[in-house]
């Protein structure tokens, strides 16, 4: 038998699973019931002119039209292209122009920022009538309603695994995005994998916030495809409409992610009292101390850690629920069934021992096909063998998990000396004022750099600059403690990521507006030699 492709699933899922199915805030559909708005949704697409290849565009608030759209453009082997909704103007316009995009899906929200834009057709979902060069949804539908279904089923024959199916921007926190193509394969392969991980059930709903344009969102609905489980989405994330959902849905297995996400549900005013009992599992991804922390606040449940990239599908290591807790709190466990990982010295390519870190390569399943229009960039991170160079450094331990230490840019130069951000950040979380915590590096006459803190302090908690430095001082090597700490209330975001290239313009700019161009010495106190007993003896 050919291997399964996307649709499969979802035909799979129709027939032997009709307990299940999608959940939105803005609505939900039983497998059975999305197959059928998925086929109605494949025939619209196909009257405009979508043929196999072709590239479909969704800007859309996490929503039932990002499900029904990424799955009809499947259906007819096109592939489909989520825009992060943060995106300004410029950034739309490249994307769609990089893209090729045949068609944009959207709605009059997004309007504003497709000046300068120019895909073939737009379709505004919330709009029933065409305007301004732009379709309607009863032009869709009208559309969708007249066309022969032999032209989308002939091209759901000939669909194969090896054809393209999702084409993800990287977030370009540090250069322009760049679209990372995976194939019908790359997506069931995972899918499978992780349902296999995560040991779903027909019984499970698999809760996620994380958006329909960040591959954490597409793991989600692959996984409780495959492991015939709900799919529960919290659409545009708010932590007290989190915290209901996972509530009224008696949501099973949770993927927040990041602590940007997670720990504002967990410090929510009604989270002490919410019902959680149905929680079993949670994955998230922090230092050791902030996943002791997150796993303290709900015991009931699981907590287990992951890693991976847009490169590899998101999850490409991921915790087993046996596992003892001080080891999920601290390694990202081993490489799914599909996936083989290496720690490599970065420089030579050479396999490192465990214990040694190393940059984190990849291969297998769920392994990008390529970069879209760029097979320099392509054949620079892909080797002949197929392995894919992360750029993250990592370390394995003796049983083959890997822990995350710190992205391999991610390093301050202080006088000399290497810094990873990584490291200061996991301790300045120890802090009991200390929220989310991002560490970047500030120009510096002496040290050429020192380590500035943006700091989010937690709610209803207090601190000062001066506090949290002394906090630092004597505790960890003088040059890794922050010269500057500037407190956050928001964050400069790229889908979930922190944008630190703009945390480091802004300290960059202030140092440079009030003329500081050397940051204060630091002087730690001196290390005590324990005491001595009066009666010469040593201490015990």
């Amino acid at each position: 038998m050919p291997d399964p492709t996307v649709p499969d699933l979802l035909d799979a899922r129709a027939a032997d699973t009709p307990g299940q199915g999608v959940v939105f805030p803005d609505g939900r559909a039983s497998y059975a019931e999305l197959a059928v708005q998925v086929g109605r949704v494949a025939r619209g697409l196909w009257a405009l002119g979508v043929r196999p290849g072709d590239p479909v565009g969704l800007l859309l608030h996490g929503g039932m039209d990002s499900m029904r759209f990424w799955l009809a453009a499947s259906a007819i082997g096109a592939v489909t292209v989520p825009l992060n909704v943060r995106l300004r103007p410029r950034e739309i316009a490249y994307v769609i122009s990089d893209a090729g995009l045949r068609v944009l899906v959207t709605t009059s929200a997004f309007e504003p920022v497709l000046d300068g834009a120019e895909p073939d057709t737009v379709v505004v979902l919330d709009r029933d009538a065409d305007s301004g060069g732009c379709l309607g949804a009863s032009t869709f539908d009208a559309a969708a309603a007249g066309t022969d279904p032999g032209g989308p089923g002939a091209a759901r024959a000939a669909l194969t695994a090896d054809d393209p199916n999702l084409m993800l921007y990287t977030s370009g926190t540090t250069s322009r995005p760049r679209g990372c193509v995976h194939t019908h394969h790359s997506l069931v392969a995972e899918g499978e994998a992780v349902a296999e991980r995560l040991q779903l059930t027909a019984e499970d709903r698999f809760w996620t916030p994380l958006p329909m344009f960040h591959c954490g969102g597409f793991d989600v609905a692959l996984a409780a495809l495959a492991g015939r489980c709900g799919f529960v989405h919290v659409g545009t994330f708010e932590p007290g409409r989190a915290l209901r959902q996972l509530v009224d849905e008696r949501c099973t297995v949770g993927f927040p992610a990041f602590e940007t996400i997670w720990l504002p549900v967990l410090d929510h005013p009604d989270f002490a009292s919410a019902d959680l009992s149905a929680l079993r599992m949670v994955i998230n991804v922090g230092a050791p101390e902030r996943m002791r922390s997150m796993q303290a606040r709900l015991p009931r449940a699981v907590q287990l850690s992951c890693l991976g990239m847009t490169e590899s599908f998101g999850f490409c290591c991921v915790g087993s629920p046996d596992d003892p807790a001080e080891v999920r709190a601290t390694t990202s466990g081993r490489p799914l069934r599909h996936m083989e990982a290496m720690v490599v010295d970065p420089e030579t390519g050479v396999e490192v021992a465990p214990g040694v870190p190393g940059e984190f390569r990849f291969r297998g399943g769920s392994r990008l096909s390529h970069y879209h229009r760029d097979p320099e960039l392509t054949a620079l991170r892909i080797d002949g063998a197929g392995w894919f160079a992360s750029g993250d450094q990592v370390v394995a331990d003796a049983e083959g998990r890997l822990r995350f230490l710190t992205r391999l840019g991610d390093i301050l130069k202080v006088g000399g000396e290497n810094v990873a951000a990584a490291e200061i950040e996991g301790f300045l979380s120890e802090h009991p004022a200390a929220g989310i915590v991002a560490v970047v590096g500030a120009p510096d006459a002496r040290y050429g750099e020192v380590p500035a803190a943006f700091v989010q302090l937690r709610p209803g908690a207090s601190a000062t600059e001066a506090e949290l430095i002394a906090f630092c001082l004597g505790a960890v090597a003088t040059y890794k403690v922050p010269r500057y700490v500037r407190f956050v209330d928001e964050w400069p975001m790229s889908g979930t990521k922190v944008q630190k290239f703009r945390l480091r313009a802004l300290i960059a700019d202030e140092l440079a507006r009030r003329g500081v161009t050397e940051a204060p010495r630091m002087t730690a106190p001196p290390v005590r030699a324990p005491r001595v007993p009066a009666t010469g003896q040593s201490p015990a």
